[in-house]
């Protein structure tokens, strides 16, 4: 029995590319073990019910030196999981991850993946100095290593050589295309602007509501998604810049979504999608985002013209082919311009997007990034690599 057990210090459900590559394991005839947190933030996201994909969850903890203890309990129930149940493979998909996948990795036969999601820089802790030196020599253990940046893969091989670095964009699957959209309307209808993601000024600055307050009546802000701990109260401090603004009844916070489903339609009930990032920023994450970041191709995929930020990187991927205008999102003025056009042109806002879905059918989906990873992972296993013999009773389902 082919199996992969997906590993991460952080609610998997709320890393799409993982949802995604579990399912075309899954269809491929793998069967699926995540173990992962569930934290206060998160907890409303969950995977889909499939047969052949279970998830178990620790409680997150508060740091402190309980999450010390805590961290340990997380090592020894992934090594527990691993040798009762007994997989071919183990997928380590978060930076934090790592020292417990460098354990896993010696054990005779397991295969082990990295995936790098976002980059952690070791500064101030020792607990982040841990996990980085882990990651240097799970990187060079690991039968491959994922990053969703072609830049940032550069950089992770040149820093830990020889590591073998491939880069998979943050991309759709193919199941997720929305069917193409009918004709736009005439301005009588509503216009919705729609950011989903992590409530944050950086990504989702207030003066977009300020831009709000000097477009047509008709256009609106729809925001799905949830506060980070180091922004909790951001939420009502866009409440009350719309209550300023005079544009409150014009707002609406969905909140978080249950799963990609109903994010999806949400996505299919808006018009433009917003994906922005600082124009300068000391982390390496948000320097290197085309690629990384999902909301773009989420938005694409449902037929929904993009407003991106004006850096080079997201101007040749998004603007360049049409699929995008490039705004200062930090300016009122400069994002009310291109809602305006946007607003005043919308069949041509209609023809962007559906360049975008069409581009998501053919290369912009998680089935073509992940061609490579799954070719890797289906081929049979090379001498020292025998896949560790399944337990007759190692069911993931059971405690």
């Amino acid at each position: 029995m082919r199996r992969v057990l997906y590993l991460q210090y952080v609610n998997p459900a709320a890393y799409p590319p993982l949802e995604h590559g579990s399912r075309i394991l899954a269809r491929e005839g793998w069967e699926v073990l995540f173990l992962g947190l569930k934290s206060r933030e998160t907890e409303a996201i969950t995977f889909p019910p499939h047969e052949s994909i279970k998830t178990r969850h620790l409680k997150d903890c508060a740091p402190g030196w309980r999450q010390k203890l805590h961290y340990l309990r997380f090592v020894l129930w992934a090594v527990y999981w691993t040798l009762r149940w007994r997989p071919r493979w183990v997928y380590a998909s978060d930076f934090f991850a790592c020292p417990a996948a460098l354990v896993l990795s010696f054990v005779p036969g397991l295969r082990v993946i990295y995936h790098e999601h976002d980059t952690h820089e070791a500064r101030g802790s020792a607990f982040l100095r841990f996990c980085q030196r882990a990651r240097g020599r799970l990187s060079r253990r690991a039968e491959l290593c994922v990053l969703p940046n072609r830049r940032r893969a550069e950089s992770f091989t040149r820093e830990h050589p020889p590591a073998k670095a491939l880069c998979v964009w943050n991309c759709p699957a193919v199941e997720e295309v929305r069917a193409a959209r009918r004709t736009a309307a005439g301005g009588e209808e509503d216009f919705w602007l729609l950011y989903h993601g992590s409530i944050v000024p950086v990504r989702l600055p207030p003066t977009v509501i300020e831009a709000l307050g000097v477009l047509p009546e008709r256009v609106k802000l729809r925001v799905i998604g949830y506060e980070t701990p180091g922004h909790l109260g951001y939420v009502g401090e866009l409440r009350e810049k719309a209550r300023e603004v005079g544009v409150e009844h014009r707002v609406q916070f969905v909140g978080t979504v249950s799963d990609r489903g109903a994010l999806l339609e949400w996505c299919r009930k808006s018009d433009v999608g917003l994906a922005f990032v600082p124009k300068a920023s000391d982390d390496i994450n948000m320097r290197h985002m085309t690629g990384a970041s999902n909301k773009p191709f989420d938005y694409l995929s449902c037929g929904l013209a993009l407003m991106v930020s004006d850096l080079p990187d997201w101007r040749g991927l998004f603007v360049a082919p049409g699929y995008a205008l490039a705004v200062d999102q930090d300016d009122r003025d400069s994002l009310a311009a291109a809602v305006r056009w946007l607003f005043e042109h919308r069949a041509e806002a209609r023809r962007m997007g559906e360049k975008g879905r069409l581009r998501t059918l053919t290369d912009w989906n998680y089935e073509a990034q992940f061609a490579p990873v799954l070719a890797l992972m289906n081929a049979p296993a090379v001498r020292g690599h025998e896949p560790l013999p399944a337990e007759r009773t190692g069911s993931a389902e059971t405690a």
